[in-house]
């Protein structure tokens, strides 16, 4: 068994290697599967080099993305963020401090930039000296969490604080990879895959974050593992051994428990279970390319690396470990004045809360926070050029820190591109009546920040989507593949009428487990400035009176601005209709409205768990679908700073039930998208893309339409592309 498991191994990673090598070296600009290329030789300078931002590295081939060497990066900005030698210096520092110095055992959960004072931030501009660099550092030393900071300017630790023992910090990538490999070498957890019929060879196993669900569970660091087959499929996740669960502590690396209940459920079969286009044995070749081409190039540009404008706006963009994608430093250009003027100080994905409705034994504690407890940064995956983002995509790193301080880089994280999707940014046409013959029409071009994240079976795509007219839209996209169950059932016809399954029989012996996804985000909004007001607008009917008019009723906005924070604790109620400002009260429009953004609600679906169900304690910040809190550097992550095995005692509703006052403060509005998911047989192997969206408009930010001198499109400025005789 040794020796065949050993030539798998070398044969995979030869393969792989080889694998590698070629695809660098001959990644096409169009998928292979396609014999038509396009003859765009009038534009030959923009087919080529003039395709991509100025700060692309790799002209000669745009759809690869990028590959930088960041040894020599330096800050330009106080936002941006740790480089590899300052990482390098945090564990440098860090090896020397006394605490982690005498400890036997100790790792890095996070090492990321200490941000300055956001007054400071909000003082600095370009050519000032830079703001003293920090680094904000989680470790878990025997045992015990502490939040550190490292000055990086003086090399002394400055902060070491022991955090409180509900929770543990995010698990590291090597976290994730020792926990797998604890069942394997455990004989009884061999004997019962062994006695399954199953090879061991052809095991997948997958780190499961545990919950909290009592007192048994506290003290050590704990995650459960749960395994599949690969036998005949990659879609392992499709193959589950089902009913078998094996709790592993992740510090000694040793297996607390076994619970297999399971043993008549057998493995689903591998057909129709493969996901690659490689795999099809009936391609359908139904489209032909399809591209954005720009003539002149794109229009928006990166400076030094974080720095992004296009059109009228202009923000400050990163790579984060555990939010994936920071917005920050959010501002517009006043068309009239020509001043930019502030919208958002700071915007992130704060937490996803993913339960699912299972509450049998292999599946009760599936109840996941996936930025708190994996990392959306740690998990996003390099984006698929061409098929995850367009030609005209500039792409991003990401730089963070292994478990033992070390730096790495997460390549093509992030992606910015220029979208048009035939979509009207205003239009008006006169009707010929009026003799005018007037047709004015502005074509909708939008910008796109895009991560995805994939975290094990599940991808998630986050896009944050800039519009010339002030509009802020933040999309999410789920896809990857489902986590499903093995039954023994083949056909619903087999189920007995009392029998409840949880989820949907999606093929053969496979339930699709009914969950929920929330995706709570962090909006500090500074809305013309710091000092902003949370202001609902309830649409209310109206009663005419006695012989006042033909009509009997008329809906009536009223305005009611929020003192305290349990003013804005927000569930969205159909027929209670209302807006949502964040308005400027010190900033008035010509006409004396006060300058403001609203949300226009989406993705709308609320928790129906049992407030006192524990995962639902753990993920309290999805009771409403708005909260609005005073700014605080320390209230960030809605789960808690701590979330893994977190009892929900230091969350975004315990500190909004603080009832802080917020009326013309620096606030922070909270929104939460919400998806229910029964799954069906569409979903089945891999799930084609939901998506949901919630935007931030302006209201009354601007004097009048902000795009109204936008020109149109015109024939001749666009190029004349033919399709070319077969490669």
């Amino acid at each position: 068994m040794e020796g065949r498991n050993l030539l798998r191994f070398l044969f995979f990673l030869v393969t792989g290697l080889f694998l590698l090598l070629f695809t660098w070296a001959n990644f096409p600009y169009l998928p292979s599967h396609k014999a038509e290329l396009l003859d765009c030789t009038s534009f030959s300078p923009w087919c080529t080099s003039k395709s991509k931002p100025h700060l692309t590295t790799n002209p000669s081939n745009p759809t690869r993305g990028h590959r930088r060497h960041h040894s020599s990066d330096v800050p330009h900005h106080p936002l941006d963020p740790l480089t590899v030698q300052e990482i390098d210096r945090v564990r440098t520092i860090l090896s020397s401090h006394a605490p982690l110095k005498a400890s036997k055992r100790y790792t890095l959960h996070a090492v990321d930039l200490e941000e300055p004072a956001k007054p400071l931030v909000l003082r600095w501009k370009k050519g000032n000296p830079m703001l003293p660099r920090r680094a904000s550092v989680i470790a878990v030393v025997e045992g015990e969490s502490h939040l550190l900071t490292v000055d990086l300017a003086t090399s002394q630790v400055t902060r070491d604080d022991v955090l409180p023992p509900s929770g543990y910090p995010t698990m590291t990538v090597e976290d994730m990879t020792t926990a797998t490999k604890a069942p394997l070498v455990d004989g009884n957890f061999n004997r019962t895959i062994i006695e399954r019929g199953i090879d061991l060879a052809d095991l997948a196993c997958l780190p499961l974050s545990t919950g909290w669900f009592g007192k048994s569970e506290e003290k050590r660091r704990l995650i459960k593992v749960q395994c599949y087959s690969m036998k005949d499929t990659v879609n392992f996740y499709m193959r589950p051994i089902e009913g078998l669960t094996v709790l592993v502590d992740l510090d000694s690396k040793q297996v607390v428990e076994i619970s297999d209940r399971g043993q008549n459920i057998p493995i689903p079969n591998a057909a129709n279970t493969e996901y690659r286009y490689s795999a099809q044995s009936k391609p359908m070749n139904l489209l032909n390319p399809i591209s954005i081409e720009q003539p002149k190039g794109p229009s928006f540009t990166v400076e030094n690396d974080h720095l992004i404008k296009w059109a009228n706006w202009e923000f400050h963009l990163k790579a984060g470990s555990r939010a994936g994608v920071i917005i920050s430093r959010v501002m517009f250009r006043d068309p009239d004045t020509g001043l930019l003027r502030n919208v958002m100080y700071k915007g992130l994905t704060s937490e996803f809360f993913v339960p699912y409705m299972d509450p049998t034994d292999a599946w009760y504690f599936k109840t996941y926070m996936d930025a708190g407890e994996y990392g959306l940064g740690l998990q996003a995956m390099p984006l698929d050029p061409l098929n995850d983002c367009p030609r005209n995509a500039y792409y991003m790193d990401g730089v963070f820190a292994a478990a033992d301080g070390t730096p790495f880089v997460q390549s093509n994280m992030i992606c910015i591109f220029e979208s048009y999707a035939g979509d009207i940014g205003w239009r008006h046409a006169e009707s010929p009546i009026t003799g005018m013959g007037i047709r004015e029409a502005r074509p909708k071009v939008t910008l796109v920040v895009r991560m995805a994240a994939s975290v094990a079976n599940y991808d998630y795509i986050v896009d944050w989507v800039f519009q010339t007219d002030g509009l802020i839209r933040i999309k999410v996209g789920l896809s990857g593949i489902l986590m499903v169950k093995g039954t023994p059932y083949v056909n619903m016809n087999q189920v007995p009428g009392q029998e409840y399954l949880y989820g949907t029989l999606l093929s053969e012996n496979v339930i699709g487990v009914i969950h929920d996804h929330y995706l709570t985000f962090y909006l500090d909004m500074d809305v013309d400035g710091p000092d902003n007001s949370f202001v609902k607008v309830n649409l209310e009917k109206q009663m005419t009176a006695n012989g006042e008019s033909p009509r009997t009723s008329f809906l009536k906005a009223t305005r009611k601005v929020a003192k305290t924070e349990k003013d804005a604790q927000i569930k969205f109620k159909l027929y209670e209709p209302a807006e949502f400002h964040v308005i400027n009260p010190s900033k008035k429009t010509r006409v004396g409205n006060p300058v403001g953004y609203k949300v226009v609600a989406g993705g709308t679906a609320a928790s129906l768990l049992d407030q006192g169900d524990p995962p639902q304690k753990r993920g309290a910040f999805t009771n409403n679908q708005i909260w609005v809190t005073p700014y605080n550097r320390s209230e960030q992550w809605a789960g808690g700073l701590l979330v893994s095995q977190s009892q929900g005692d230091d969350n975004l509703a315990v500190w909004s039930d603080r009832n802080r006052p917020i009326e013309n403060k620096d606030i922070v509005l909270w929104y939460t998208l919400g998806f229910h998911h029964i799954p069906c047989q569409e979903d089945f192997p891999v799930m084609p893309t939901v998506s949901s969206s919630f935007d931030l408009k302006p209201v009354n930010f601007f004097e009048s339409n902000p795009i109204l001198r936008m020109p149109p499109n015109v024939e001749n400025d666009l190029p004349i592309c033919k399709p070319a005789a077969s490669a």
